[in-house]
């Protein structure tokens, strides 16, 4: 057992209820947390066995929620691997049960060794089969969303580039099965793109308070930068813009003050990552980009 770094590419988890997640990890990236344990990793023929299924989408349990919308309009722009459908969570419980199709849903994730004991929302890609319950089914993507608590309107909005980078991956590992396991995390760590000639879009609530100006910003930060509101990342990843860098932050939004702060810079047109970090938030770091992170971009 070690401490390691958690993230976008994980395995093994959940309880219908509280969903438990034991993830293996990319040790560069996401979720700063727990630790590694009987981690799955999905197989060659695992990953080929999905293009043999029919993706079923479990939407919200919640019908009035803004994911079903975002999901089927990220969905119809971004998913070409599978045939795919939509399924209310009523009926998620029988139908995983059957080896023809593979699911797309959240799922809430808890990790058993951490000590600040959050819930977070994950997007999960895994395949059916007749297994005794759902820790069982092979996961073979999963990326991390937003802390259970915070609203959708703070991250339903990305749900585009989500997808875009669950499919992608699968893509890669169809394609170079000698990177199953760990060799994916070295994969990534060292395609790791620069935000040089890159505009990072930035929202002005997502940022430490010392920063949140353009000029404050301009300061330290010396490449293209705008701010933004959620509409405008959402335009640019429908548009796929190369040129558009944008955060994808991970935090409480307020809700707590024991927890962490995650950050990663995404490619709007790409989907690849441009830069990684988290801290613990305490009044002195907030939960936002902070200065420090700024000047570490180059």
């Amino acid at each position: 057992m070690k401490e390691i770094l958690c993230i976008f590419l994980s395995n093994k988890f959940y309880n219908p209820n509280t969903m438990k997640k034991n993830l293996f990890v990319l040790a560069f990236l996401f979720l700063s947390c727990m630790v590694y344990s009987q981690a799955y990793v999905p197989t060659p023929e695992d990953i080929e066995r999905l293009f043999n299924t029919k993706t079923l989408v479990v939407l919200d349990i919640n019908p009035l929620n803004t994911f079903d919308i975002e999901i089927k309009e990220a969905m119809q722009n971004e998913w070409t691997i599978t045939e795919y459908d939509f399924i209310p969570f009523s009926e998620f419980d029988e139908k995983r049960k059957n080896p023809d199709y593979s699911f797309l849903f959240i799922a809430n994730v808890n990790f058993e060794k951490d000590k600040m004991q959050a819930t977070y929302k994950f997007l999960n890609l895994s395949l059916g089969g007749k297994y005794a319950n759902i820790n069982q089914m092979p996961d073979l993507v999963s990326v991390p969303v937003a802390y259970k608590s915070v609203e959708e309107d703070s991250y339903n909005y990305k749900l585009g580039i989500l997808v875009r980078f669950i499919q992608n991956h699968i893509k890669l590992l169809r394609e170079h099965p000698e990177l199953a396991g760990e060799n994916v995390f070295k994969h990534y760590n060292e395609n790791m793109g620069s935000v040089q000639g890159k505009t990072l879009y930035l929202i002005e609530k997502e940022l430490a308070k010392d920063i949140r100006s353009q000029a404050k910003v301009k300061a330290i930060y010396p490449n293209k930068f705008k701010f933004v509101s959620p509409e405008d990342i959402k335009e640019a990843i429908k548009n796929r813009d190369e040129s558009v860098v944008f955060l994808h932050k991970v935090g409480p939004e307020g809700t707590r003050m024991t927890a962490r702060c995650y950050k990663v810079l995404i490619g709007a047109g790409d989907a690849n990552f441009y830069y990684f970090n988290f801290h613990n938030i305490t009044s002195k770091k907030p939960d936002g980009l902070l200065k420090s992170d700024l000047k570490k971009l180059k």
